[in-house]
């Protein structure tokens, strides 16, 4: 803390012995400085640490008392900026708080503990923007010494090669800087090497374990990674440091929203908004939550909570309308036609309020302006989207050249034999939330949500192929014993074991891009069902288009790149038909409306478990459901849905054309594929070894 007078030399080192006391013993810290105001009344920096000291003990009005005259004799010291600011979080006066940091910066540009505060302050209200930009302050401000600090200045300006190159040079001559550390791992995980910057935090807080700024960012690296027990171990070390660390209960309730655990969660999320009841984007994720948790009013609630703190918040106005069973009514609709009048709007709010109309519109049944904003957003939204569908198509080949019939026969008995997961794969919007609501309703089958845990695991398996040259993760497999299969498989299970709350011996995975690791899943975990959600293609085509998606489904924002995306995973599904023949078991949507007891008795038969008459009343089924289709799955099956599409064709054109011949033989794929329909297979587990 730098001071706000010039103290003596005697006074210079009591003032440091009391700072030195704050984090561990703060009643200490308080005394000393008591000793001090008593030898020197009225001393500023000792009142200053008083002030420090209190607050750390939970003695807000003291503190508070010591501050006031503080901010009057020192209006531009930032030191007193910051503890004011520090003070006015911990009272959960966020706004105040946020306003007394953001003025110790703009005095103190060099104040690295008020870049810290701040980041932890916009963390804690889920202003992650905010969050990273004050983190790289801090990380440039805390580089003091030039080395450190010309790698600081190249880190946040996206320099990232000269950044490392001087981490790097700076770390062989002091091996255990653990600053130093630190950057170098926030400079891993920018390249995505994931693996090097765990290893690295962990190195830092083996070095440094109250380094509480590593440990908040190896807590959030891990949650990315899709490391959750590990997270919440990290998380709760902040917390017993210092159980009101906002940033970290924020941190916390979102991993917990990863694993399943809700109630701890929105409980959690009730505790910060008392605290912080101003935010929006805090109670955007309490909104989602308690939607997931089934609590459909309440979410509504918290989504209009959202719109009156920030009108302009486009993404409330999507959750609103994401909800599907959601009306806006006709000042909704007034309202974010005004916000897109607005020119400093942001794209990606604006595109959500284009989102967010389309469905308005959509719903008074007046679809070509219905289209009009679809197609604005989508255009919008694809901009910033990075997508190739040329690489699409270079997938399937790949995958058709490695996984031959004769690739699963020399196999034979690879991987680790467990039964328990159910991988329901396929396009996005094509019915994959009926059938883990159905198949979740079987007191044998738990439902889980989008499990991210094998796309991890390729995404390790491609770093392992690039180390080796190799054309694809694919190819790697193709090298890989019978002991490695099997521990894919292992590694698998132990990752997802956090997601399963029951003693049910089987559980749904339904994240339907695994519909591209097919290859994996059967040399890993050979006796794992996987059941393939296939919806006709102009409805999942133009359902996927109309539909916002946080993240991870880039094909979906024009139409033609749509197309091709559904071509590419009907040729790609039809060749594990023609491999591994009657190893997915198909569920045609317009079947499952149409007679849904013949296919749920298919669907349990398939999956080897007796009919059970709860699964034709899947919606009464209370459990959390994590998708879009959340509050449609609580209602019984209705047909309006499945020829909804036909209002929008005279602008699906692209759409058709992209499709091509596979839109012409639906439900079967193009027969030169060799595909086969097999949604009523009975083959054994046995047979697919």
């Amino acid at each position: 803390m730098n001071a706000v007078t010039e103290p003596t030399a005697d006074l210079r080192t009591a003032l440091a012995h009391a700072r030195r006391l704050l984090t561990s013993q703060p009643a200490t810290a308080a005394a000393q400085a008591r000793e001090i105001l008593r030898v020197i009344p009225g001393q500023a920096d000792a009142e200053l640490l008083l002030a420090a000291a209190l607050r750390r003990c939970g003695e807000f009005d003291a503190a508070r008392n010591l501050l006031h005259p503080l901010r009057q004799r020192y209006p531009r010291s930032a030191p007193v900026w910051l503890e004011w600011g520090e003070l006015c979080e911990r009272e959960g006066k966020d706004e105040i708080a946020g306003r007394a940091l953001r003025r110790a910066v703009e005095l103190e540009p060099g104040l690295v503990d008020a870049w810290l505060a701040l980041a932890e302050h916009c963390r804690a209200v889920d202003d992650e923007r905010g969050a990273a930009q004050a983190y790289q302050q801090y990380l440039r401000y805390s580089a003091r010494d030039p080395e450190l600090l010309a790698a600081a200045d190249a880190l946040c300006a996206g320099r990232i090669p000269e950044a490392e190159r001087a981490l790097r040079a700076r770390l062989y001559k002091a091996p255990t800087d653990v600053a130093a550390i630190r950057m170098l791992a926030e400079v891993a995980a920018r390249l995505g090497r994931n693996e090097d910057a765990e290893r690295l935090l962990a190195r830092c807080l083996e070095l440094s374990p109250d380094f509480a700024a590593a440990r908040q960012q190896y807590a959030m690296l891990l949650h990315r990674n899709n490391k959750p027990e590990a997270a919440l171990e990290q998380i709760a070390g902040l917390l017993a440091q210092d159980p009101e660390n906002a940033s970290a209960l924020n941190l916390k309730a979102a991993v917990l929203c990863r694993t399943g655990d809700y109630a701890q969660a929105l409980a959690i999320y009730s505790r910060l908004l008392q605290r912080y009841p101003h935010q929006a984007r805090l109670s955007l994720s309490h909104g989602h939550a308690l939607k997931t948790a089934g609590q459909r009013d309440a979410a509504v609630a918290a989504y209009r909570r959202c719109i009156e703190i920030e009108p302009g918040f486009g993404e409330a106005y999507w959750s609103l309308a994401n909800l599907k069973t959601f009306r806006f009514d006709a000042a909704d609709v007034a309202a974010m036609r005004a916000q897109l009048q607005r020119e400093d709007l942001p794209a990606e709010q604006r595109a959500q309020f284009e989102f967010a109309l389309g469905k308005a519109a959509e719903d008074d049944a007046d679809y070509a302006t219905s289209f009009a904003h679809y197609a604005e957003g989508n255009r919008l939204r694809g901009a910033t989207i990075p997508y190739d569908a040329d690489d699409a198509s270079a997938r399937v080949r790949r995958a058709k050249a490695v996984y031959s019939a004769e690739f699963f026969a020399d196999r034979s008995g690879f991987g680790d034999p467990s039964p328990d997961p159910i991988f329901v794969v396929g396009l996005p919007r094509a019915g994959s939330t009926l059938i883990e609501q159905i198949l979740s309703s079987h007191p044998q089958v738990e439902g889980t949500m989008e499990l991210p845990e094998l796309i991890s695991l390729t995404r390790e398996l491609r770093g392992r192929a690039l180390a080796q040259d190799l054309g694809s993760y694919h190819d790697l497999l193709a090298t890989i014993d019978r002991d490695e299969a099997a521990a894919l498989g292992q590694a698998y299970l132990e990752r997802t074991r956090i997601q399963r709350k029951t003693r049910a011996p089987f559980f749904i995975d339904k994240m339907p891009n695994n519909f591209w690791h097919l290859g994996l899943i059967q040399l890993a975990l050979p006796n794992a069902r996987i059941i393939d959600a296939r919806r006709h293609p102009l409805a999942c085509g133009f359902s996927g288009f109309k539909q916002y998606f946080a993240r991870g489904q880039n094909f979906s924002y024009a139409l033609a790149d749509l197309g091709r995306y559904y071509r590419d995973y009907v040729e790609l599904m039809a060749h594990f038909d023609r491999v591994l023949p009657g190893r997915v078991h198909r569920v045609i949507y317009e079947r499952m409306v149409d007679d849904t007891e013949a296919e749920v008795r298919a669907l349990l038969d398939y999956c080897g478990l007796p009919f059970d008459p709860a699964c034709l009343r899947f919606f009464e089924n209370e459990r959390p459901v994590r998708t879009a289709s959340s509050e449609q799955v609580r209602q019984p099956i209705y047909r309006e849905g499945i020829d909804h599409w036909r209002n929008y064709e005279p602008w699906l054109g692209d759409l058709k054309q992209a499709l091509g011949e596979v839109l012409d033989y639906y439900p079967e794929p193009p027969g030169h594929w060799g595909g086969a329909d097999n949604r009523s297979s009975n083959h054994t587990m046995g047979e697919w070894q």
